[in-house]
C-alpha cells in the first residue's frame, strides 16, 4: 500500500481524494467482472482473517461512545461481533456473485431507417458515501460502488472511526490483490467536520453523487447544502397496520418482528395501526405481546384500555421515529383511515398491511406511496440483502433516479448508443 501523505489543511487532504478518486474511477468503469469479483472475495476473506483486529478497533469506538453517554440502541448499530462481521463478509461474496451492471443493454429497437438504438448501463462516477454509527456501511458502500463501477469516497462518522478504518483496509487489501487503483475505494482519514462540508461542495466536481445515511440532522443538513445529486431518506417512520381482515397467526409475530428485531434500524416500525372493525380479541393480544416482549406502548384511549401498562400517547409521538424498544398505536376506522394517517405522518420509507383480503391489500399498495410496500410481511425486511442486492447504501424515498434499496444498479446511469450503416437525416 501507498505511504500516507501529508498535507497541510483538510482541504488540501479533501482534494487529493476527489482528484485520486475521480483518476481511479476512470479505470474501475473499465474493470473487468473478474478483477472486481476478486477485490470483493479477497476483501470478505481478510475480514474474516482480521477479526480480531477488527474487534480491537469496535472496542475503542465503543468505549468512547460509551464515555460520551451514547444511547443503548445507537451502541447497537455500532457494536462489531463475530455474527455481524461473518454477515458483512457474505454480503461482500453476494455482490460479487451479481451480474455486472456495467455496460448491460436495458434496451433496444430498430428505427424504421435501419438504426440500432440500445439504452446501456454506465457508472454514476464518484460518489460520496457520509454515514454514522455503522461500520459495516464502509463494507457495503464501498463494495456496491465497486461491483457497479463507480470510485467511492467514504465519510463514517466519527464514533466509528476504528472501526470503518479496520474494514476499510479489508477493501483496500482486495483492491491491491485484483490489482486495481487503491484510491477507487476511500475512506476520509479526518472526524473534522470541514471534511464534509467540502464533500457537499463537490470537491471542485469530483463528486458526483451523495449518499447520506445516518440521522435526521445528519441527512436535511446534506440535503440543504449539497451542490451534487443526493439520494437520501429523511427518516424511516414506517407503519404496520392490522385489518379486520387480519390473521393474528401471522399479524402478532409478525408485528414483534416489524417492531423488536433490531429497533435501531431503518425498516424498524414505529407506528402500529390496528383497524376499529376488527374483532375485539384483536388488539389487546398485539398490545400485549408487545409489553410482555420489553416493548414501551403509547397509544391512544382504546388502546389504552387494553393495559394499565400502555402510556397515554402524545400528539407528536405519531410521525416519530423512535429508533427504541417503544411504539405508537392507534386504533383506526378501516384501510382508508390508515391510508390518511400514513399519508399524513409517514416518511414514505417502508409501510406494511396484515390481512387475508386481497381486494384490500391492493388498495393498500396502489394508494400507500412509499418506497416498500409490504403484504403479511415483516418492515424489517426493508433491506437491499433481503431484496437480492446483496447489500444496499440506503433507502432512498424520493422520486427522482433511485427509490428503495440502493443497489448496485441504482448506482448507475445510462447512455444510449446509435448503430447504423451510413444514415444521414434529411
Amino acid at each position: 500500500m501507498n505511504k500516507p501523505e501529508k498535507f497541510d489543511s483538510v482541504g488540501d487532504v479533501m482534494r487529493s481524494l476527489g482528484q485520486k478518486a475521480r483518476a481511479a474511477q476512470q479505470e474501475i468503469a473499465l474493470a473487468s467482472t473478474e478483477a472486481k469479483n476478486l477485490a470483493l472475495t479477497t476483501a470478505a476473506e481478510q475480514l474474516r482473517a482480521r477479526t480480531k483486529e477488527i474487534f480491537a478497533a469496535n472496542a475503542l469506538d465503543l468505549a468512547a461512545a460509551r464515555q460520551r453517554g451514547t444511547a443503548g440502541s445507537f451502541l447497537d448499530r455500532l457494536a462489531l461481533d463475530e455474527k455481524r462481521i461473518d454477515a458483512i463478509a457474505k454480503g461482500l461474496l453476494e455482490i460479487a456473485e451479481l451480474p455486472d451492471p456495467v455496460a448491460t443493454v436495458m434496451a433496444s429497437w430498430e428505427r424504421p431507417n435501419g438504426l440500432h438504438i440500445a439504452r446501456m448501463r454506465t457508472p454514476l462516477g464518484v460518489i460520496g458515501i457520509i454515514y454514522e454509527s455503522r461500520p459495516n456501511v464502509t463494507a457495503d458502500a464501498g463494495g456496491l460502488c465497486l461491483k457497479s463501477g463507480n470510485a467511492a469516497i467514504l465519510r463514517g462518522g466519527s464514533e466509528s472511526f476504528h472501526s470503518s478504518r479496520a474494514i476499510h483496509e479489508c477493501l483496500v487489501a482486495g483492491l491491491v490483490a485484483a490489482e486495481l487503483p487503491e484510491a477507487a475505494i476511500q475512506l476520509v482519514p479526518t472526524t473534522d467536520r470541514e471534511a464534509v462540508g467540502l464533500m457537499l461542495g463537490g470537491l471542485d466536481n469530483c463528486i458526483d453523487v451523495i449518499v447520506p445515511r445516518g440521522g435526521k440532522s445528519l441527512v436535511g443538513r446534506v440535503q440543504q447544502e449539497a451542490r451534487v445529486p443526493v439520494f437520501a431518506h429523511l427518516e424511516g417512520i414506517n407503519h404496520t397496520y392490522v385489518d379486520r381482515g387480519a390473521d393474528m397467526d401471522i399479524a402478532i409475530p409478525l408485528v414483534l418482528n416489524a417492531k423488536l428485531r433490531r429497533t435501531s434500524v431503518c425498516g424498524s416500525t414505529e407506528c402500529l395501526l390496528v383497524d376499529k372493525g376488527a374483532h375485539e380479541d384483536y388488539l389487546t393480544p398485539l398490545v400485549k405481546a408487545l409489553l410482555e416482549a420489553g416493548c414501551e406502548v403509547r397509544g391512544d384511549a382504546a388502546t389504552q384500555k387494553c393495559d394499565a401498562r400502555v402510556k397515554a400517547a402524545a400528539p407528536d409521538d405519531y410521525g416519530r421515529e423512535f429508533l427504541d424498544a417503544i411504539i405508537a398505536v392507534k386504533t383506526v376506522d378501516g384501510v382508508d383511515e390508515a391510508i390518511e394517517h400514513i399519508q399524513r405522518y409517514g416518511s414514505q420509507h417502508t409501510d406494511c398491511i396484515v390481512t387475508e383480503c386481497n381486494g384490500t391489500a391492493e388498495q393498500f399498495i396502489k394508494r400507500v406511496d412509499s418506497a416498500i410496500v409490504l403484504v403479511n410481511a415483516s418492515t424489517q425486511f426493508a433491506d437491499g440483502g433481503e431484496f437480492g442486492m446483496g447489500a444496499e447504501i440506503g433507502i432512498a424515498t424520493g422520486r427522482m433516479h433511485a427509490r428503495g434499496p440502493v443497489g448496485v444498479e441504482q448506482l448507475t446511469t445510462f447512455k444510449y448508443v446509435v448503430r447504423g450503416t451510413g444514415q444521414i437525416r434529411s
